[in-house]
């Protein structure tokens, strides 16, 4: 790899341990993924230390991939003598061998964020367990996080620390691009971060102006028919205003139209032995 232009934010954090079977799982899935050619980034723990330095204690290994490489990917797996479930398909599935798991994830659970191949692409070159990669880069780990803000785990944090450590190299645009309408879940958490690190020039003026901008429009002239949106956030800390308020579910319409069709799946490329 490269080397920074301006270096990461000291952490005194480990890597994560972890068990000589599970880091064998991690190994032969990643070599059976780049064997095969499938376009993918990792994300989690090895995407957050790439881009903050802070290593998490995580159990798993995430892959990102698009949707329509996921059947594919499963197959071939398959072939390797891994399990294979589908857990969602809307946007998980996991590759098992014993107790242990890697996670393949086409989107976020509530169909707002999607992976699709630009993902891949803006992937940044890394290593994992010695194995060339791609890590997902700082704009989509961030878009990947926005919508984590359940009771029981919320990764402002998270966000507030690539923000931190990545701001001034951060593409902006594209990341405005990503949220797309949803630029308020953004803004959200470029408040939190603003209001951790007061002091931060991480955000450019003219991010928060277009953000505020479109803020101060929506109450100057607000939408009187415009959807409830907390099942996007949560479905369970929001299930009263659908269930006893009568408010749309509006997960469902948005799962609904990222549900992918049943059809037989692109080839994706071999390496030549």
């Amino acid at each position: 790899m490269t080397e920074r232009a301006n270096p990461l934010p000291v952490s005194s954090s480990r890597p994560p341990r972890f068990a000589a079977e599970q880091e064998q799982l991690f190994r032969e899935v990643l070599q059976v993924l780049n064997a095969r050619m499938v376009p993918y980034t990792v994300s989690g723990a090895f995407a957050l230390h790439e881009h903050t330095g802070i290593w998490r204690n995580t159990k798993d290994l995430d892959i990102f991939l698009a949707a329509d490489h996921v059947a594919l990917t499963l197959k071939a797996l398959n072939e390797h003598g891994f399990e294979t479930e589908i857990c969602d398909p809307v946007w998980l599935c996991k590759a098992r061998r014993g107790e242990f798991f890697v996670d393949f994830i086409s989107g976020m659970s509530n169909a707002v964020v999607r992976v699709d191949q630009s993902w891949i692409d803006r992937g940044v070159d890394s290593e994992v367990f010695g194995i060339p990669v791609k890590v997902l880069s700082p704009e989509e780990l961030i878009a990947s996080k926005l919508f984590v803000a359940f009771r029981e785990r919320f990764d402002g944090a998270d966000i507030a620390h690539v923000v931190y450590a990545a701001g001034k190299r951060l593409h902006w645009s594209r990341l405005l691009s990503l949220v797309g309408d949803h630029w308020g879940v953004l803004l959200w958490s470029l408040t939190l971060f603003h209001y951790v690190y007061p002091s931060s020039d991480a955000v450019p003026n003219w991010v928060w102006d277009e953000l505020l901008g479109k803020f101060r429009a929506e109450l100057n002239n607000p939408d009187n028919e415009a959807p409830f949106r907390g099942s996007l956030i949560d479905e369970r800390m929001f299930a009263i205003d659908v269930h006893e308020w009568n408010l749309e579910n509006l997960i469902e319409r948005y799962r609904t139209d990222a549900r992918p069709e049943t059809e037989e799946p692109k080839l994706v490329g071999e390496r030549a032995a």
